[in-house]
């Protein structure tokens, strides 16, 4: 195998610091209005993009053998690439060009085998390893800075075991492998009129195993909103040797092995390929954008939806402030975006019902415009549903981690952080978690920030509330100090979330980042002593992910990450 002098991947090469391919730019529009932000918030020049030749890293402390040389990379880009995430923190560190720890070989297997053989490898040189989908974590969860006393580390990326093995269309589920991208899995199901369905908003640049191991959220607000939901079995090699679960719609033979599975964020091993509940395309859909003269009205709204089981595909829910910042309204109230899709039925009946629920509630919309979203339901008749406000928005949402490249070199500090609450509690957690954020940003940068929230799903017992904020970071160009002041706002989201009630991650997985102050804090501690005790049998030696979920106190105690620097 020849490798080019960059990467040994096949894919096209991704910005290392950033969001996106490498040749992805904003265009003028865009950068105009991040401009105006920018003003805003009290943002400064731009510190310039990091080139790899900024960078010097350390020589491997591990060579591989001879039987894996052709799968193995030292390159500066491969190892820079595999080092961190895409969150903040990431591209601030890279911004500073200080990167804690780098990979020293990036490992690309092509199939089991192999990745048996770079298993029984690490084990013998003790190095940690880190399973590597698309890279697009943003809570440290394929970074290489994992302290204990490993004597290296792999980064091992699976982007050579992609494929759609098999189809069964009488059940409606596929075998696609770990590594497959959302745009591969989906273009080798298209020609049987099938699709999975799931859209997380890294979809372009993240793996089905990926989404497994970190319990992904999707497309759909109701229903089906993360991937447990569609997964019918999973194949995992761990460094013990293969661990399948039986291919079955459901069961009730003890505890599921799948969901042991599901959300283990790579400490147990490598998800290389699962039987995935697909569905036919959808061909009927129908939308409406509904405004709200407060967020107290429009919550008990999409609460009666969330309860009146007709399981809308999207049910966005944005604040004033959330709405405002999209382009999608003046500040002064909030906006649903509400949608339904089928791939049986017309959905005039849905939408209607819909409806009738948000006027109950205070809510308005364009008659017309609704009624020509029914008219152009039928996929063959157009595309009403993508128009309006509610194309803006999911446009807005597409590009808004692209929106980073621009912001974060110019001092400006944006992010974001999600969460779910029951719907008694969810007026006080609104407030409550607002006032101190509003707080840590005071705190943290001397100044007010802007904050909004957004519902991504919602469920009959609560919502799933998602948080975007945008501070001043600097206006001096010192990306050690804008970090700084992002692990201030990050520590007190996390205390907030957790401590009102709510959970501190609703499907950005936990990482590094959200272990101090959150996960561990959260999770009962008998049960991360029973989760331990599992993958101490998985995983004798603490090679797989060490840090992420749980310690590894044989081969070194780990401090927490990032936060707990």
């Amino acid at each position: 195998m020849s490798a080019s002098p960059a990467t040994l991947g096949h894919r096209r090469a991704l910005r290392f610091w950033g969001w996106g391919y490498a040749d992805e730019v904003l265009d003028a529009d865009e950068e105009t209005r991040l401009a105006d932000l920018v003003s805003l918030l009290g943002g400064g020049s731009p510190v310039a993009a990091p080139t790899l030749a900024d960078f010097t890293l350390p020589a491997p402390r591990i060579t591989p053998p001879a039987s894996l040389q052709d799968i193995c990379s030292a390159s500066l880009y491969d190892r820079l690439s595999h080092a961190l995430g895409k969150s903040l923190a990431d591209s601030l560190r890279l911004l500073h060009r200080t990167v804690p720890a780098v990979p020293d070989q990036v490992v690309f297997p092509h199939d089991e085998t192999q990745l048996e053989a770079v298993l029984d490898w690490a084990n013998s040189v003790r190095a940690a390893v880190i399973p590597f989908g698309g890279g697009t974590s943003v809570c440290g969860g394929v970074e290489a800075d994992i302290r204990g006393d490993y004597d290296g580390v792999l980064s091992v990326d699976l982007q050579y075991m992609n494929r759609v093995l098999d189809i069964d269309r009488s059940s409606r589920a596929a075998l696609i492998e770990g590594g497959a991208l959302g745009p591969e899995l989906e273009a080798a199901l298209k020609p049987a009129g099938l699709t999975l369905r799931h859209f997380p908003q890294s979809f372009q640049f993240s793996t089905l195993g990926g989404w497994i191991a970190t319990r992904a959220g999707g497309h759909y607000a109701t229903q089906y909103t993360h991937i447990d939901d569609f997964v019918e079995n999973l194949r995992m090699l761990t460094p013990r040797g293969v661990l399948e679960t039986r291919r079955l719609p459901g069961s009730g033979a003890g505890p599921s092995p799948d969901r042991m599975l599901i959300g283990s964020e790579g400490t147990l091993g490598f998800i290389t390929r699962a039987w995935m509940r697909v569905q036919d395309r959808p061909r009927y859909r129908a939308s409406a954008s509904v405004r709200f003269p407060d967020m107290a009205q429009a919550t008990r709204a999409v609460r009666a939806v969330s309860q009146a089981a007709l399981f809308p595909s999207n049910c966005r829910l944005l604040d004033p402030a959330e709405a405002l910042l999209n382009g999608v309204g003046d500040g002064t109230t909030a906006l649903l975006v509400l949608a339904f899709e089928s791939a049986d039925h017309p959905l005039d009946a849905w939408l209607a019902r819909a409806l009738e629920l948000m006027a109950d509630h205070g809510g308005r919309w364009d008659a017309e415009a609704a009624q020509r979203s029914l008219r152009g339901q039928d996929d063959s008749a157009g595309a009403e549903h993508r128009q309006g406000a509610a194309g803006t928005w999911r446009d807005q949402f597409l590009r808004a981690p692209y929106y980073r490249n621009y912001l974060t070199p110019r001092g400006v500090m944006a992010d974001t952080f999600e969460t779910a609450i029951t719907w008694d509690r969810f007026d006080a957690f609104y407030t409550g978690v607002r006032a101190a954020l509003e707080r840590a940003i005071r705190e943290a940068t001397g100044a007010d920030g802007l904050l909004s929230c957004r519902f991504t799903h919602v469920y009959p017992d609560g919502p799933a509330p998602y948080f975007t904020f945008y501070a001043r970071g600097t206006d001096q160009g010192d990306m050690q100090a804008m970090l700084d002041r992002w692990r201030h706002i990050k520590r007190a989201a996390n205390a907030a979330v957790t401590g009102l009630g709510g959970t501190v991650t609703h499907h950005h997985a936990v990482g590094r980042d959200h272990r101090p102050a959150g996960y561990d804090e959260q999770v009962p501690a008998l049960f991360r002593e029973a989760f331990a005790g599992a993958r101490a049998v998985l995983d004798p030696q603490g090679m797989m992910n060490p840090g992420v979920l749980v310690d590894t106190p044989s081969r070194g105690a780990v401090a927490g990450g990032v936060l707990g620097n």
